[in-house]
């Protein structure tokens, strides 16, 4: 079908006598392809394809013309000349990517430092900086920095890896008096469960106030563990 459509082009017209000469198959206009033996309705059909945003990047491509015959591709083919920055139209451009920006060493105080701060620590990326710093708000801020090792999925490779950028100030801790403490303010507490926390205010209505840790140890269900555990937390 394309070799009729293209000899019913090629008889159409009365061509011009031809002219062989160097030619960019971008740039040309009709008349100098009419100059290449071509005729005006073969000449239009590529400059069609042209404005419809086609482009020949290599000598090859002219081949790809059903308008054009192999022979003639042939003929043409020693003076086709494509510029070399024709080889990039239409190719996208793409912003280029902000270099990687290596972490330093820093030294981040635990209890005072927000997400992004944390995101400082090499070893730290954002999911890890919210979890800390949820974690630390459960907790009322941390006392040491094994703490660190409570945080979900914060195993012993990735503490070692961060704990010598950090440091804790333990005048950040949020402390919780014990003596006016509802089960609500001690039920997010990590370190207790509900049933100590019960036990707690239920001993604190028996026998009234705890005046040390002394006092807290006679409720029983505490452990010497959860005794240790919270009494950074709590004030009296």
């Amino acid at each position: 079908y394309y070799s009729n459509l293209r000899n019913d082009i090629e008889d159409s017209e009365v061509k011009t006598k031809t002219v062989l000469f160097n030619f960019d198959p971008n740039k040309i206009e009709l008349e100098d392809w009419q100059r290449l033996g071509l005729s005006a309705k073969q000449a239009q059909s590529i400059l069609n394809y042209r404005s419809k945003g086609g482009k020949f990047y290599k000598p090859e491509d002219l081949q790809k013309m059903y308008t054009i015959s192999p022979q003639k591709y042939e003929a043409l083919r020693p003076y086709i000349q494509i510029e070399a920055k024709n080889t990039n139209y239409d190719k996208p451009q793409y912003a280029d990517k902000p270099d990687y920006v290596k972490k330093t060493a820093v030294m981040i105080e635990l209890n005072g430092a927000d997400t992004l701060t944390m995101d400082e620590i090499k070893g730290v990326g954002a999911a890890f900086a919210r979890r800390i710093v949820k974690y630390r708000e459960r907790l009322g801020g941390f006392y040491k920095k094994e703490q660190l090792l409570e945080v979900y999925g914060l195993d012993s490779a990735k503490y070692e890896e961060i704990k010598t950028q950090v440091k804790i100030d333990a005048n950040n801790i949020k402390k919780i008096n014990i003596n006016t403490a509802t089960f609500d303010d001690l039920k997010n507490h990590p370190y207790l469960k509900f049933k100590q926390i019960n036990a707690i205010i239920q001993y604190r209505k028996q026998h009234g106030n705890y005046n040390s840790i002394d006092d807290l140890k006679k409720v029983l269900i505490l452990s010497p563990e959860n005794i240790q555990n919270i009494t950074p937390y709590l004030s009296f």
